[in-house]
């Protein structure tokens, strides 16, 4: 009887440390990135691209997606495999998704494999601060409302006509316009030239404020880039 009441508290102690696990996966990180990608430099690659079956997008930034990362520079990522995407959370948020949230890989989609994708590798890392998937993805829809990229480097004279710009006023403008200092990702372009890809401006723990980045990505851009017409 010994023996058995021993296994049964081991059983016991390993479904609780495993269910810890997981919790403290879902939960331990450190800050946001908020990530928007350039649709011009995603499609002028050598891989090229493929509009959503909604039709080509708007000529503006569009959002990758919402990263849970820590300090350190690594992330969490697919934290509960028992919260699949589930579209119908987010049914009222489906139009402003396919806006602001437009999927170019190939083959054509609707969108719904992209931000399964970012919900089920990022969002359900973040399930201690966003308590459902409408949360996350709407707050991440505000984001963008809120960091409007386009318009700031317009204001800049900043434009996607397909000239170069020195990295160094494309950072400088956008520091200026929200306070914080964003990184920025370059690709190339079928020619092998540096173009601006994605910027990167993180958000504190609770997903409310901007902040400055505790650590950076990695990667180079060329001190002069070009911003490619879409």
């Amino acid at each position: 009887m010994a023996s058995n009441s021993a296994f049964s508290l081991f059983l016991i102690f390993l479904i609780i440390t495993q269910c810890l696990s997981v919790l403290n996966a879902a939960t331990d990180f450190d800050f946001f990135y908020f990530v928007q990608q350039w649709p011009g430099s995603y499609c002028d690659t050598k891989q090229s691209c493929c509009y959503p079956t909604t039709g080509k997008p708007a000529a503006d930034f569009g959002i990758h997606g919402l990263w849970p990362n820590n300090n350190d520079g690594t992330y969490p990522s697919n934290c509960d495999p028992n919260n699949p995407y589930d579209q119908s959370q987010v049914s009222d948020l489906i139009s402003r998704m396919q806006q602001n949230w437009p999927t170019l890989a190939c083959p054509s989609g609707s969108g719904s494999t992209f931000w399964s994708h970012e919900w089920e590798k990022h969002g359900t890392c973040a399930e201690s601060v966003f308590t459902n998937q409408h949360a996350y993805f709407k707050k991440t829809l505000d984001l963008k409302n809120q960091v409007d990229l386009l318009s700031i480097l317009q204001g800049a004279d900043i434009h996607p006509d397909g000239k170069s710009y020195d990295l160094v006023n494309i950072r400088n403008a956008i520091k200026s316009a929200i306070g914080y200092t964003p990184w920025i990702q370059c690709n190339v372009d079928q020619l092998g030239n540096s173009q601006l890809y994605q910027v990167y401006i993180c958000v504190d723990g609770s997903g409310s404020n901007l902040i400055e980045c505790p650590i950076f990505p990695g990667g180079k851009c060329g001190t002069s880039i070009e911003f490619p017409t879409f």
